[in-house]
């Protein structure tokens, strides 16, 4: 059975295909924000190669929302074109094979995430931290390895590693019980924002407002 894992969910791009004796092709690419030719190009030539999974997987962040949401998108559209069983899983798992270790990014709004990778899946929802509190958090790790996908020099104690479509194909295979299963949706680390439309009164009906 043939498993095809990508992750777009940082400023790597990766893809992979495996079957149970191991990965069949696999690639990473300067993953550019601005436009998603390099994975689609990617995908293409995977599935030209090896022809459709059974299984796809999809790396769920937490990382870049935009990359993650064409990701999905793209999961989705392959779906329903070759029947495959879609399935997701956070893309902190994929960054080590390594059974524990932490992950720290970029929260943005001054703060920054902390996340700890326990039997090779994501332990608890990542916590929220101000970058005094992540400095006294990382202060008291003295053995257990912390790795961040983000530029963040101001922490010295982490090295820097990206996630891996190889290691996501690993993690699929070994714990399948633990995969999201459709509708995907990326990980998020606050709750989403909503804007509600501004209304306005006219003859006694609420219209909404236009521009």
């Amino acid at each position: 059975m043939k498993l095809l894992a990508f992750d777009l969910s940082t400023r790597r791009g990766t893809i992979a295909l495996a079957n149970e004796e191991g990965i069949l092709s696999a690639t990473d690419w300067p993953n550019d924000r601005r436009t998603s030719a390099p994975f689609f190009a990617a995908l293409k030539e995977i599935i030209r190669k090896h022809g459709a999974p059974a299984t796809i997987v999809v790396g769920l962040g937490p990382g870049s929302y935009t990359g993650t949401r064409i990701a999905i998108s793209a999961a989705i559209g392959l779906q329903a074109t070759t029947g495959a069983a879609l399935a997701g899983i956070s893309s902190l798992c994929a960054i080590s094979d390594e059974e524990e270790f932490y992950v720290i990014g970029d929260a943005k709004r001054a703060s920054f995430f902390f996340a700890k990778i326990s039997g090779g899946l994501l332990a608890n929802d990542p916590d929220l931290l101000s970058e005094n509190e992540m400095n006294d958090r990382l202060s008291s790790i003295t053995t257990i390895p912390i790795y961040t996908s983000d530029e963040l020099p101001q922490f010295t104690a982490v090295e820097m590693r990206f996630p891996s479509a190889k290691l996501l194909c690993l993690r699929a295979q070994t714990f399948p019980q633990n995969l999201a299963r459709a509708p995907l949706a990326p990980i998020y680390l606050r709750e989403p924002h909503i804007t509600t439309p501004r209304t306005a009164q006219n003859d006694g009906k609420t219209l909404p407002l236009l521009g």
